[in-house]
Order: C-alpha cells, then structure tokens, then sequence
C-alpha cells in the first residue's frame, strides 16, 4: 500500500467478550467519533462503512470451561471471516474496528482463505505486548482474547469455529513485535512453533526501524500479504491509557508512527486490525486520538502533514 488513494471498508466488530473484563465493545464508536473515516477520506481515500457486525450466540458450539464466552466469540470469528474475505476479494481494504483481540481468530482467518486463493502467503505483524498464543490446555485466564495467533495458526482448534481444512497461517510468517508480557507455557509454545519474536529488548537492542526493514523485506521476497493486527497495549500506557491490559514500557509515539510510515511505505499491507480499545478506561478519547492518527500513517499521512494542536 502507498499514499495513492485505495479503497478502504469499515468493518465494525464490537466484541468484548473474548476479554476478562467489559467496555472494548465500545471501540467502534469511539474509533469513529475519533474520525478515523474522515480523516482517511481527507487522506484521498475512498471509505465505505459496513457499520457494526450483530450476531446472535453460535449455539451450535460447546460451552466450553477453559475458553469463556465461546458462542459470542465463535459467532463473531464466522461472521468476521466471511467479511474481510468478502471484502478483500472484492479489492477492497479491510479495516477492522474492534473491539478486543479475539476478533483476529476471524479477520486472520479471513484473510488466510483470501491469500490462498490468489496462491500467495500471507504474512501477520502482530503489534502488542502479549504474543496471545495460549489456547485452553495453557491459558491461565480461560479468556479467548489471549488464544488468536494459536487459532489461526491451526493450534488451538479446541472447537469446531470454522469449517475444517481452513487454510491456516503458518507460524514462521507472524512476526510479533513489542512483546513484554508472555505466560512460560506460551513461551515454549511459540518457540515450539518458530513464531518470529521481537520483545521490547530487541527494539531497544536494535532499533524498531531495523526490525521493520527485516520483516518487511522477508514478505517482499515471499511475494506476501501482510495483516496488520495493532493493539492499543502495543504503545506504553502513558501514551494510550484506554485498554484492559496494560504493560509498562512500550513502545513510544515516534516508534509506533515509524512502523505506520515504514508500513505505508513498502506496500504491502493487505488489511488491518485495531483492538483492545476501552473507552471506559481511557483519557478524553486520548487514545482513540492516537490509533486514528496511527492509521493516518499507514494511509500516507506524513509527519510534516501533521496538524499542530493548540496549547
């Protein structure tokens, strides 16, 4: 993807059951209150709105102990899949406005079944401080929010979400980057499996642009398409306030609008994700603020284009 103008759909998933505590489904609304379809239309883009998902409970699934809340959260995952696949073949972006992060097990999952009908690999950056590997033998919590990566890398499939013989995403294409929180059975799963890890030593060690340049050149040489799944917890709290699960020393304001700039740059991003949201624990819409204008860089939004804000 580049500045030249693209076409860009609104997908609205307002879940939060995936997660241990409630308000992320909320981050919709605030995401468009924050104007993030205005300021991508200012952009030059052209941004169509599906508004927000509305599922019934998938009742056909199991109530299962150690994956709470799985009907909401399963229905979700079918009705994202459809979605982003229907849109991506469509030739259209898809922008996921979540909501907490159980809702990549669908928009991933989407994305999967899109790439391996064009015969290519797809790629995910996952940007957070939890590398959400666990499924129910290992989560510590029983909450799916922490279970995506596992589910569409083929690892958690504790129940039957999807249809059988779904293209998984192989774990040697995630790349995680600002990791800083992880369970030691989760650690061993993710070593286990080869999935790419740059904690926050490595960016503080190497530098978020080294990193950036490394992944991206391995998905340009695959030929790849890249999601994008960026959670609000990627960004130390001081920064962004407004989510559940907060871990202290993230990534900072200029390191997070580097990986956007780089991203916009190289091209290759085939869709995104913004979750974990919580507009109950957040600062006047502060980080709501900032996702938006962190979408504004993946979109071609340059620094010196920046508004500057009154004193």
């Amino acid at each position: 993807m580049d500045a030249q103008s693209r076409s860009v759909t609104l997908i609205g998933a307002p879940l939060e059951e995936g997660s241990g505590r409630r308000g992320a489904a909320m981050g919709p609304a605030a995401l468009r209150i924050a104007g993030v379809d205005q300021t991508l239309i200012e952009l030059g883009h052209d941004v169509a709105d599906l508004g927000d998902l509305r599922i019934v409970p998938a009742m056909d699934l199991p109530n299962h102990p150690k994956a709470h809340n799985l009907r909401i959260v399963g229905a979700f995952t079918r009705a994202l899949e459809s979605s982003v696949h229907d849109v991506a073949a469509s030739g259209r972006f898809p922008l996921i406005l979540g909501g907490d992060h159980s809702l990549s097990m669908g928009s991933v999952s989407g994305m999967a079944r899109y790439a391996a009908s064009k015969d290519r690999p797809l790629f995910v950056l996952w940007l957070d401080a939890h590398a959400d590997f666990n499924s129910p033998a290992t989560s510590p919590s029983g909450n799916i929010h922490g279970m995506p990566v596992a589910f569409f890398c083929g690892e958690a499939e504790f129940a039957e979400i999807l249809p059988k013989g779904r293209p998984f995403v192989d774990p040697k294409n995630v790349f995680q980057v600002g990791i800083r929180s992880v369970d030691a059975r989760e650690r061993e799963e993710i070593h286990e499996h080869g999935v790419n890890v740059f904690d926050m030593r490595a960016i503080d060690e190497q530098g978020i642009g080294a990193i950036m340049r490394e992944i991206l050149d391995v998905v340009t040489k695959a030929n790849g398409l890249l999601h994008v799944s960026l959670d609000l917890d990627f960004l130390d709290p001081e920064i962004a306030p407004g989510v559940g699960t907060t871990v202290p020393g993230g990534a900072t304001f200029r390191e997070a609008h580097l990986v956007m700039e780089m991203l916009s740059d190289s091209g290759l991003v085939s869709s995104l994700d913004l979750v974990e949201l919580n507009p109950f624990l957040d600062d006047r819409g502060k980080s709501a603020r900032i996702l938006v204008e962190l979408t504004a860089s993946l979109f071609g939004r340059r620094i010196f284009d920046r508004p500057t804000r009154a004193a």
